[in-house]
């Protein structure tokens, strides 16, 4: 899948605690980003979740707020994924949904818990389309 930059919220972000994604969508203005074609926040997981405390949690926020800094950050969805899914090459599609009225700026908050959370995603803004028929290819191979 070829993705945009200007989409990606992570690019195989490590995480190891609560944190923001390293990347924010200038979205120019206020808008509505719920019409049209669906949208999904796209996430990828480049180093598998470590779960074995049996303890550890995963939370993927979507969140909009009108300034870069979030300081009134609103969450547009939420979704928990457990960690014995989220393993190497895994991906996970979280619906944006219908009619969704945004800030200028979105990211993803990452709330990471339990005794030793640690996962590495790759996480972006796509048409739910995007995701179908999508085959990844292994890295490595030669072309001659």
């Amino acid at each position: 899948m070829i993705l945009d930059a200007q989409n990606l919220y992570s690019d195989a972000q490590a995480l190891t605690a609560t944190a923001a994604s390293t990347n924010l969508i200038d979205h120019g203005s206020d808008r509505n980003i719920g019409i049209g074609e669906p949208l999904v926040v796209s996430l990828t997981v480049d180093v598998a979740a470590d779960f074995t405390s049996a303890n550890e949690t995963y939370q993927f926020d979507l969140e909009t707020d009108d300034n870069a800094a979030f300081s009134s950050a609103t969450v547009v969805v939420s979704r928990i994924i457990t960690a014995a899914v989220l393993t190497l090459g895994s991906k996970h599609a979280i619906p944006v949904p219908p009619d969704t009225r945004m800030e200028r700026f979105s990211r993803i908050n990452y709330t990471l818990g339990g005794t030793t959370p640690t996962v590495t995603v790759t996480a972006a803004l796509l048409p739910q389309s995007f995701l179908q028929n999508e085959f990844a290819y292994p890295d490595g191979f030669t072309i001659s």
